[in-house]
């Protein structure tokens, strides 16, 4: 009589209730510092592990591989550098390739009562850059890279020389699409599939992708969140898709001072969350941009087609090297 859609409400109100009368809360947990966090696949992720410890307690856990020119590669939710594994291999005979891990992903540890926001992370990772005293860097930025990724640069613009621009966006939420997957996600249904299943995790790296994973691949997104206690980090990011609106707005009026610095689009052109409108506005604003159309990846190209990326920046680099 109601059809499916109401049946979807009433089965979404249901997990709503379960949830609350769980209990669960956003209330950061100290994560513990001994290492290893979860034993790492070395036959996948070969690379030696580095740490940098910052003021507020944060420990992040790194990559740097090669030598040369710095490329400073980003992630998102609710990857970690193990997302850029195979980019690290094309890239590190060409680059110094630094791949952090965000406070409470993958291997870096988030420091007391940290709160998992993006401008609290955006902080991290301008401190990060600052301490590891990087410059003449190109930045490749992928979803919550992108925000993240852009406001580097627009704190510190003389260490960044250019741009590699995968999936991601740097404004404020437009689409509707865009604000139902952050009340999905980021509210109490996200909350409850994160403490039962992990199920944020396992929806991103089902749905982000064109190519299936293999048990060895998806063992590696899931580990750094084994722990329930250490998963609110995944569902904190969609509802951060509405929440962080004064970042966000901040990251995109800053934009205009870095429009200048040349850009390699590397776009997805089957991500289901950022799309052809989020590409063009990109292309708009940096116009010394050069696009590559990925046409069988999703939104994690990094997985879906690393060894296409890494080719176009060996094709890319040598046109924009004397840049500055």
């Amino acid at each position: 009589m109601y059809g499916k859609g109401y049946t979807m409400q009433k089965i979404i109100l249901v997990i709503s209730l379960i949830f609350m009368f769980l209990g669960c809360s956003n209330k950061a947990t100290q994560i513990p510092s001994d290492e290893p966090k979860f034993e790492v696949n070395k036959a996948l992720y070969p690379f030696k592990s580095r740490y940098l410890s910052l003021e507020n307690g944060a420990k992040i856990h790194y990559v740097d591989e090669g030598e040369g020119e710095v490329l400073l590669l980003l992630h998102g939710n609710p990857t970690w550098s193990f997302l850029y594994r195979d980019m690290i291999n094309d890239l590190k005979d060409d680059f110094r390739v630094i791949v952090p891990d965000y406070a409470g992903f993958g291997l870096s540890i988030a420091p007391k009562e940290f709160g998992f926001k993006a401008d609290e992370h955006a902080k991290l990772m301008n401190a990060f850059v600052e301490k590891m005293d990087l410059n003449n860097t190109t930045i490749m930025v992928q979803d919550w890279g992108g925000p993240i990724g852009f406001d580097i640069a627009i704190n510190q613009p003389d260490r960044v020389k250019a741009f590699i621009i995968g999936n991601t966006w740097a404004w404020e939420l437009e689409r509707v699409g865009h604000k139902a997957f952050s009340t999905l996600f980021g509210g109490y249904v996200g909350q409850f599939l994160s403490w039962a299943n992990n199920g944020v995790v396992r929806f991103f790296m089902s749905q982000g992708v064109e190519h299936e994973l293999s048990d060895e691949v998806l063992a590696m997104y899931d580990a750094p969140f084994k722990d329930r206690a250490n998963r609110k980090q995944t569902h904190i990011f969609p509802a951060q898709l509405w929440d962080a609106d004064e970042f966000l707005k901040s990251v995109y009026e800053g934009l205009e001072t870095i429009a200048d610095k040349s850009a390699l689009i590397v776009w997805g052109t089957e991500d289901f969350a950022f799309q052809e409108p989020e590409r063009e506005r990109f292309e708009s604003i940096f116009k010394n941009h050069k696009t590559i159309l990925l046409e069988e990846a999703g939104h994690f190209i990094q997985e879906d087609a690393p060894h296409e990326i890494s080719d176009a920046i060996k094709a890319w680099y040598p046109i924009i090297k004397d840049e500055r």
